[in-house]
């Protein structure tokens, strides 16, 4: 079993497209590992141990299995209800993106556009990892979350760690790293 496409399947199936497996996500995203086990045995001959190895061994943690249910954790272009609550987010967070997206992020700031959420993270290396999974210049941008945060910005913490928020406006937003086509985010 290849476990990248099956975790590929499983982004699909719990994040934006459940139909493709014939399934339906209840309101909070959650599906029964039974019915997508099916799902997964027929199109890749994957059952529910090769779920659960892909759920416990990927360094993303994307999904969460609670009893005989799963969902993924964030990154939803579909509407459902993680139950998640503002939080209070530390000083700094970080995004990592393509430097063509630049120009527009820093005049818009970060939007949602078809997702829940945006996504951040807690610290630059993985905002680097994030970058890294994008082919061309990359960049890393700080986020002033307590500024934001004082100025009423809610933010949310996802079962991964990841943080969230509706937008984020380009006041606060910096540039904290810069990488051309041939530099490595990671510092290979």
């Amino acid at each position: 079993m290849d476990d990248k496409r099956l975790s590929k399947f499983l982004s699909l199936v719990l994040r934006h497209e459940p139909e493709a497996a014939g399934l339906t996500l209840d309101a909070q995203g959650w599906v029964e590992i039974d019915d997508l086990a099916r799902a997964t045995m027929k199109r890749f001959g994957a059952g529910q141990r090769d779920i659960e190895r892909v759920v416990q061994e990927s360094d993303k943690q994307r999904f969460i299995i609670q009893g005989s249910r799963i969902r993924a954790n964030q990154g939803h272009s579909v509407n459902v209800d993680l139950g998640l609550e503002p939080s209070e987010p530390p000083a700094e967070l970080w995004h990592g993106t393509t430097a063509g997206h630049l120009e527009s992020i820093l005049a818009s700031g970060l939007e949602k556009r078809s997702r829940q959420h945006v996504h951040l993270s807690i610290d630059r290396e993985t905002a680097r990892k994030v970058a890294a999974r994008r082919t061309g210049p990359w960049v890393i941008l700080r986020v002033d979350a307590a500024a934001m945060r004082g100025e009423g910005g809610a933010f949310y913490v996802s079962e991964n760690g990841d943080w969230l928020t509706d937008a984020v406006p380009a006041r606060f937003l910096g540039i904290a790293e810069q990488f051309s086509d041939g530099d490595s985010p990671r510092g290979d």
